[in-house]
């Protein structure tokens, strides 16, 4: 009999707080404020962050604290998870909710919280704090890569790369399509 990891054993419901907790990848792309459409029901993502938001470990700064220092700060629960459409497509949270798997990058999986990072899937120097944008100009900041950041997450020979880079000083140069093509592989 094989031990399988409980993200592929239980149901979110079913989860102790500790493995709930565990799901969370640190990648920050839930920690984004979004603009909506009031017509349509559209939502777009924003590269402003709450300013709760460490932007370097993409953990929030005062988790337990959050819903009182950000009202509007949006609790995940089992409950919820299925009816947020704007979870991003690589959230924990949402590929185990459709039956799922988790990605290689997941601290989970990888067993190191950095590979978020390295992977290329975390809002890791692409934000900037609520604190310093006014509302009104949030529009100036719309971005979609929060939706299109699971289309590099299956080739893990892109976090070693990106590793490699990080250590030359430039941890953003290489994408996956530039991995492949050096490969001879078109994306």
């Amino acid at each position: 009999m094989t031990d399988e990891p409980f993200w592929k054993t239980k149901r979110l419901n079913e989860m102790t707080q500790e493995e709930w907790e565990s799901l969370c990848d640190g990648c920050g792309l839930c920690c984004l404020n979004k603009l909506e459409d009031w017509d349509t029901g559209e939502v777009a993502f924003t590269s402003v962050a709450c300013r709760l938001l460490d932007g370097h470990s993409c953990r929030c700064s005062d988790y337990e604290n959050r819903q009182a220092t950000v009202p509007e700060c949006i609790q995940l629960t089992p409950e919820t998870v299925g009816e947020i459409s704007w979870l991003p497509p690589t959230c924990g949270y949402r590929l185990v909710q459709e039956d799922r798997d988790l990605y290689w990058w997941h601290p989970l999986v990888s067993g190191d919280p950095e590979t978020v990072h390295l992977a290329g899937i975390s809002a890791r120097g692409r934000t900037i704090s609520e604190a310093e944008v006014d509302i009104e100009d949030y529009e100036d900041y719309l971005v979609d890569w929060p939706l299109t950041v699971g289309e590099d997450a299956d080739d893990p020979r892109l976090a070693e790369e990106r590793k490699a880079a990080l250590g030359r000083g430039d941890a953003d140069a290489v994408s996956l399509p530039e991995l492949l093509a050096r490969d001879g592989v078109k994306g």
